[in-house]
Parts: structure tokens; sequence; C-alpha cells
């Protein structure tokens, strides 16, 4: 089935980027939101990314004003579910709140659409739990910022069908990306080894072994990250990361999972990150 219509649930940092990314490659976009004043926000995000886009040639003003003209919103997801041919879903990290939503919008899908779900750590089978057609589900984990990272990880349950894997690669090819598949476990292949290596910095941090620049330094300039674990993780934010360690120490039952204490102190002290203006830096 040929992808047009895109439909992306949620108009947070991974959200926004997704449609944009999308839109940059010629396709039909939907964006929304439970509310108006996150989807707003969303937007305005969203069409300031396309002018950076702009302001660095990535993007010429003719196409801007072309991807602008793709771009539709609403609060009513389930409306739009209808008419789309891949909806995406990028809401918080919760199997509550994905299921939830999941059953607002599975009876107005069309049979031959794909549901997705960004979720970098949630188990797809679990979530496919309760669809009408399981077999049309699979994950599409992002990477932030996403309309610049290269990476697009499929992640597929035993009964997602090859057909449907086929045309998320298709996607993804589209969108610029290199794409991996993954097999369903906790964490899948991104999320588990990226957090092991940021949970390990946190813990030496916490032990007075080196500063965060330094750290993050041995890593940029020895391995050759591009940046290193705890700047990443305020990037990403403390609070995704405390709840993706504690899903996948839950889940796995291995230490290496286990917060660290000083990951919880942040949170509850409200550093999270660059969202925050604090986090392991000052932003």
């Amino acid at each position: 089935m040929p992808i047009q219509r895109v439909l992306v649930v949620g108009a947070g940092t991974m959200g926004q980027g997704i449609a944009q990314a999308a839109l940059q490659a010629g396709y039909d976009v939907t964006l929304s939101d439970v509310a108006a004043p996150p989807l707003e926000r969303g937007l305005a995000r969203l069409r300031e990314g396309l002018e950076t886009a702009v302001a660095k040639g990535k993007l010429d003003p003719p196409a801007r004003d072309q991807a602008l003209g793709r771009l539709g919103s609403t609060t009513d997801a389930r409306a739009a579910a209808a008419a789309a041919d891949l909806v995406i879903e990028a809401v918080p990290e919760s199997i509550e709140i994905k299921r939830s939503l999941y059953a607002a919008i599975d009876a107005a899908l069309r049979p031959e659409a794909i549901l997705a779900s960004n979720t970098s750590s949630l188990g797809i089978a679990d979530l496919a739990g309760g669809l009408a057609r399981p077999e049309r589900f699979l994950g599409m984990h992002f990477f932030n910022p996403v309309p610049v990272m290269a990476l697009l990880e499929l992640v597929v349950h035993p009964g997602t069908a090859p057909e449907v894997l086929e045309a998320a690669r298709a996607v993804g090819a589209r969108l610029g990306k290199t794409c991996i598949t993954v097999k369903d476990s906790p964490g899948f292949a991104s999320s588990r080894l990226g957090l092991a290596l940021g949970l390990e910095a946190m813990r030496m941090l916490e032990e007075g072994v080196a500063s965060a620049q330094d750290i993050d330094t041995a890593m940029e300039l020895g391995y050759r990250h591009p940046m290193g674990p705890l700047k990443l993780t305020d990037l990403v934010g403390l609070d995704v990361r405390l709840g993706i360690a504690e899903h996948l120490h839950r889940t796995l039952g291995r230490d290496r999972f286990e917060p660290p204490r000083i990951l919880r102190e942040h949170v509850a002290a409200g550093r999270l990150g660059r969202k925050s203006g604090r986090g392991f830096y000052e932003w």
C-alpha cells in the first residue's frame, strides 16, 4: 500500500520532529495532541524547525512553503486516523496512555493502515494486545532531533506482518534514515546499549571519578561519540531516562539498569536537562 498521509499523535519534541521530517520528505502530515495549547506549541516548534532547515541550506523557501501547505493539525486523533495511511504515536512512555490512545483510534483505522509506536523501551507485543489488527502494528523508534539523526529502529513483534515491516522500511528510506530491524525485547538495541553507558557515566560522576565534562570528553574524543553520555542524557531528559531505566531494571532484572542515586535526586529536584534549564549541565 502506498503511504502518503501520515498522522503523528503527540506534539511534543519527538512528535514535532517526526512530523517535520515527514513533511520535508513530501508526506501529507497531520499533527495531533489532546489539547490546543500543546498542539500550538508543537506547531510553533515545527515551523521554527523548517525555518532552521532553510537557514542551513537544507531546504529552500518554496519547499518550506509546500511543506507547510501539506501540514494539518487537530485535537481529534480518532477523526484524523480514519484518513491516515500511517499513524505514528509519540505520546508519553506509559503503556496505559498508549493503550488508551489505541483504544480510541483502533476502530477508526482503515484495514490497510499501519499503526506504529515511537516508544524507546516498552514491549511492542504488550502494546499490540487488544488491537483489532495487531499484524499492522510495529515500533518505529526515531531519535532526537529527528530531522537530523540518521537512524530509525524498526521493532517487530512475532505477529507483525512482513509487508508492514517493508512498508515501514520504505518510509524510513524516504525520510533519509538508515533502518535497523530489532526483535521485540526490553529496550530494543539502541536504548538498551545507550542507557547502560549513560547509567555507568552517572555512577562515575557520583563516585567522583571525573567531572561530567571530562567523562563526556573521554567518549567524544576517545571513542568518537558525537555527544557524551551525560550531555546526551540532558538532551533526552533525565525523567525520560529514569523511566526507561526503571522499566529495564524491572523487566530484565539486572543490576546494571538500576537507576543511580544521582539520577533519582536530579529528577526529584526538577533538574531534567535542557528542557528545564539544568541537568548534568547548565543550559
